[in-house]
Parts: C-alpha cells; structure tokens; sequence
C-alpha cells in the first residue's frame, strides 16, 4: 500500500454555532442524508463543524481543496453500526479517487469543547 494523499482539518465549534447562517451552511455542506441527522442531532454545530472538517480534509487528501469540480456535496461521511465514520465519493471527486487509483480511505473525525478536527489518510495498493 502506498499513501496517495493526506489531509487535516480543523473547526472551531463556535464559529459555526455562533453563525447566522448556519441552516444555509448546512444546506450547502450535507448531504441530504446527512441533512437529516444534522435535523436529528443534538448538537447540530458540533455535527456540522465535525462534517464541514471531514470534507475539507477528505477534499486536501484528494489534492484538490474545496476547488476544481470537487464540492462538498460529492463527499458523504456516514456512520457504520459501530460507530465507526466512513467516507464516500461521488461525482468529480470519486473520479479524482479513481484517477488517483485510491483503494483504501481512512477518516477520523474527534472533536472536544472548543474544537473538530479531522484527517483523512488514501492508499493505493
């Protein structure tokens, strides 16, 4: 295996908590499915800042950013039964993943008071 791209993002909480914008935010950061469990969530800004530093980590891991075709709406972060967050591609960005050859994808996603922070790891065999 060989690592084709690392990313790290870090969120301060407040900042989307504290925004007035943060329904409009969340229409263009989640996912529809993701939409509803932000609905669902306790902690709506702390669901979002953690999902807002997931996609810009997973969009660096790419090598691409936010930018060049790859929106947040192309990245999905879902949950197994354990938990555990898996990453999902779609549109441009899955064909930057396919092009890159990426066959595995790793994400962590933590998050204390006052911050998220999340990093993404893709391999290639």
């Amino acid at each position: 295996m060989a690592v084709v791209g690392l990313g790290t993002d870090i969120v301060q909480v407040a900042r989307i908590a504290n925004s007035k914008q943060m329904q409009a935010l969340a229409k263009r950061v989640l996912t529809e499915s993701e939409q509803l469990r932000f609905a669902e969530h306790s902690s709506a800004a702390r669901f979002l800042a953690k999902r807002f530093a997931a996609k810009e980590a997973a969009a660096k891991a790419l090598g691409t950013g936010i930018a060049k075709g790859v929106g947040f709406q192309q990245i999905e972060i879902s949950n197994n039964q354990l938990g555990k967050p898996e990453l999902h591609f779609s549109g441009a960005a899955l064909a930057l993943a396919e092009q890159l050859g990426v066959t595995s994808q790793f994400i962590s996603i933590s998050d204390e008071r006052d911050y998220a922070v999340a990093t993404v790891v893709l391999e290639r065999e």
